[in-house]
């Protein structure tokens, strides 16, 4: 048992739960909780810890039945957690890396595509929400915030394991791939003329959603096909980034059954 903050093992997991770049040149990234645990597609595990308080109950000793794992003294494990209640067992996950391709679906397509969308939990929550509404997977600039920071995965709950994504240094370029792929894009745009219920999104189609402060920028905007927007009541301007991203990739949805 570790029983000291000073441990190696545990100066790494902090670093790898406070630090981006920590993550990337390590490839792996922290997952918490009992739930997200038992979804770690197999062959992503790297490696367990748990607290002392975990393995005190006979459910989660035979959870752990035959794999390998760490045990940290309670103070330890609370030291690395990410969490006000740590559920005590904290996981060491593989980075997949997907390739476009796997990404965009040769059949209808249905993207969510973004750009620099800054707080994790929105990040996550399109995650999780893009699952339930089937899209094919999600495309992000760099400046978008890391997927693999501890609250976004929190957020996903489980998502990430399952919905497909990938990270481009240049959008554009991979707009116009798109494009030239017969994928309709679509910006929420506060410009935008047409109603979100309106276009018919049963073809291949790829939703723009931007930063929650400034929207979409207007090199970016002016890629779309069709600037759409979701009608307000009230003095309401607009919704929510990852709200306005549910709506249209549910109407997707909807349009698709």
């Amino acid at each position: 048992m570790i029983t000291s903050t000073a441990n190696p093992q545990v100066k790494n997991l902090i670093q790898l739960v406070k630090k981006a770049k920590v993550r990337n040149e390590q490839r792996l990234f922290v997952v918490e909780g009992i739930r997200m645990f038992r979804e770690i597609p197999e062959g992503w595990l790297d490696r367990i810890y748990v607290s002392e308080h975990f393995m005190e109950e006979e459910s989660h000793v035979k959870v752990l039945q035959g794999k390998n794992y760490e045990v940290l003294a309670n103070h330890v494990f609370e030291s690395v957690s990410d969490t006000k209640t740590p559920q005590g067992i904290l996981c060491l996950v593989k980075m997949p890396d997907y390739t476009l391709e796997e990404v965009i679906p040769k059949e209808n397509a249905h993207l969510l595509i973004l750009e620099s969308i800054q707080d994790p939990g929105n990040l996550g929550t399109m995650f999780r929400t893009g699952e339930g509404a089937g899209i094919s997977g999600i495309i992000m600039n760099r400046t978008t915030v890391d997927v693999f920071n501890p609250k976004t995965i929190r957020s996903t709950m489980g998502s990430i394991f399952r919905v497909p994504f990938f990270v481009t240094e240049n959008l554009q370029d991979i707009l116009m791939q798109l494009k030239s792929r017969k994928i309709k894009l679509y910006s929420a745009h506060l410009q935008g003329s047409v109603s979100y219920e309106e276009p018919d999104y049963k073809e291949p189609t790829g939703f723009l959603i931007g930063n929650e402060g400034n929207g979409l920028s207007d090199e970016i905007a002016r890629m779309a096909d069709t600037y759409i927007h979701i009608p307000m009541a009230g003095k309401v301007e607009s919704l929510n980034a990852a709200i306005a991203a549910t709506l249209l990739m549910y109407e997707a949805a909807r349009q698709r059954r």
